[in-house]
Parts: C-alpha cells; sequence; structure tokens
C-alpha cells in the first residue's frame, strides 16, 4: 500500500489563533497553508471575515482565499475540488498541507470524515425558501434532518437553502464516512472560555474600527445585494441590517458580539465530537512542533 499524503489539520472556534499558528507551523516545517473558511474564499470580503494579511503570512503561501466573486455561491463541493488540488499542488513541492480552519463541514469533507451528497439544484425549490426567515428555514431543516441541524449555522439562509435541497432529495444527510484520504494530524486550538470572549470582543472592535462598515458599503455598491449580504451570515447578516437602518450602530455592535460568541460555542461543539483532536488551550509552538515532528517521521 502506497503511504497517504500527510496533511496537519488545525481547527477551533473564531479568534482562536488558527492563522498565526498556521504560519508559525510552516515557517518551521516547510509547509503551505490551505484555508477551510466557508467565506474567506470571497473576494472583497476581508475585514468583515478577518482574513490574514499579506503581512501576517510573513511569505507563506496561503490558498483557497480570494478564489470566489461573493456575488456567486461558492459550494461546499466547490471547495472540496480546490483544496484537493491545493493539497497536491503543495505536496508536489515538496512541503506539508496545513489546513486551517473554522468551517468545520469542509475540513471533515475534505479528509473523508462525512460524504458531500451529489444532489443537483432544485431551482423551483430554492425560489420557495428563498421567500422564507433564517429561523424558518432552520425549523424546517429540523424536522426534515435534524443530524444536519446539529452542525449547521442557523443564520446562514444560503446553506440552510442547501441543506433542506438535500433532505428533499435524499432524505438525512449521510452519516460520516470515516474513510481517511490522507494520513492526518488534528490539532486543536480552544482557549478557556472567558480568555476566548475577550478575544473575539478585542478582534471585533478592531475590525470596526479598521473599516468593517465602510468594507460592506463598498460591497453594496460594487453590486453585492443585502439579500446576498444577509445570506453570507454573520459580520454581513448584521452589517447588512445595518446599512439598511434595520439596527442603530449600538444594536448592530451588540448583536454582532452575541453572534460570533454563539458561533464560537457551536464550532467548539462540533470539534469536541472528533475523539481524534489533541487539544491545547493557546498557542503553545513548542509543544505543538514537537507533537507534529513526532507524526511527521511516524
Amino acid at each position: 500500500m502506497p503511504k497517504k499524503q500527510k496533511v496537519l489539520l488545525i481547527v477551533g472556534p473564531t479568534s482562536s489563533g488558527k492563522s498565526t499558528l498556521a504560519v508559525e507551523l510552516a515557517r518551521k516545517l516547510n509547509g503551505e497553508v490551505v484555508s477551510a473558511d466557508s467565506r474567506q474564499v470571497y473576494r472583497g470580503l476581508d475585514i468583515g471575515t478577518g482574513k490574514i494579511t499579506k503581512r501576517e503570512m510573513r511569505g507563506i503561501q496561503h490558498h483557497l482565499l480570494d478564489v470566489a466573486t461573493p456575488k456567486k455561491i461558492f459550494t461546499a463541493h466547490d471547495y472540496l475540488l480546490s483544496a484537493r488540488r491545493a493539497i497536491e499542488t503543495i505536496a508536489r513541492r515538496g512541503k506539508l498541507p496545513i489546513v486551517a480552519g473554522g468551517t468545520g463541514f469542509y475540513v471533515d469533507a475534505l479528509v473523508g470524515k462525512v460524504v458531500l451528497p451529489n444532489v443537483p439544484p432544485n431551482k423551483k425549490l430554492r425560489a420557495q425558501l428563498e421567500k422564507k426567515t433564517s429561523p424558518e428555514l432552520y425549523a424546517l431543516l429540523k424536522s426534515a434532518d435534524p443530524r444536519r441541524a446539529k452542525t449547521i449555522d442557523p443564520y446562514n439562509g444560503r446553506r440552510l437553502i442547501r441543506a433542506l435541497e438535500i433532505a428533499s432529495t435524499i432524505g438525512r444527510s449521510p452519516k460520516n464516512a470515516e474513510n481517511a484520504l490522507y494520513d492526518v494530524l488534528w490539532i486543536g486550538i480552544a482557549p478557556p472560555k472567558k480568555e476566548l470572549d475577550k478575544k473575539i470582543a478585542l478582534r471585533l472592535s478592531a475590525r470596526i474600527k479598521q473599516g468593517m462598515v465602510a468594507e460592506a458599503k463598498r460591497l453594496h455598491r460594487e453590486g453585492l445585494s443585502y439579500k446576498r449580504m444577509e445570506t453570507l451570515g454573520l459580520e454581513y447578516r448584521s452589517l447588512a441590517r445595518l446599512l439598511q437602518k434595520k439596527i442603530s450602530r449600538s444594536e448592530f455592535e451588540k448583536e454582532l458580539l452575541q453572534s460570533i460568541r454563539l458561533y464560537a460555542k457551536r464550532q467548539i461543539t462540533y470539534w469536541k465530537r472528533n475523539k481524534n483532536i489533541q487539544w491545547f488551550s493557546s498557542r503553545k509552538e513548542r509543544a505543538l512542533t514537537k507533537v507534529v515532528r513526532a507524526w511527521q517521521i511516524h
């Protein structure tokens, strides 16, 4: 049997330090980074998604950032194909692929833990579902596919519609496949709750000062509809509501902070079910490097 390609996976909640750790380890271990973020694939969604900057990359090649227009949906299947191509490219260069990000469903699909159903778009059903609010869509999904409802962002209309589309065609989503395509090492970063809450608040404040609202205004001027902006979830959902004057600036900041904290909680719940993840409470670089090097030579 030929050896499987080694892939290092860095997962955890938003604001935990995954991107910084990925760069540090890539510099030490001759690696390149593959982003696993469902919104950072879009061009122009920079401040709102907290996308890593060129300076923060410190010369490390990053893949799956800025590869799609936000006006069109970039599906999990699109991500799967693109990320696997990126891993092949990195491996051919003799480097270590390091997948880092918080979109759990993407990472699990990439390494073969879950199967992506090959269900074509149902335009008629989509048109009906697009008239409903996210809470209404989530209620429908809880009834149609309770297992998928537990792992999905209940405010992401785009993903809810896709999940309902799949449920209407094949019933409940496939169970975990556990068909590992790569030789993977799972590393999880999860600071204590109080520390993570503080990091989320500080990071959000910094991004607002950096020009998050101005970025959303520019995106809208360039043709991104408020409806589409809302389906992108989290920051862009609240930004769309703010720009349409549905909420005040103070309501925007309060709503968004609460939404991000709830999102982080869901991310941790999702990852804690994976017993293969080795968890660290912070970026303990020396200890992490030791674990990774032992896996590399195994």
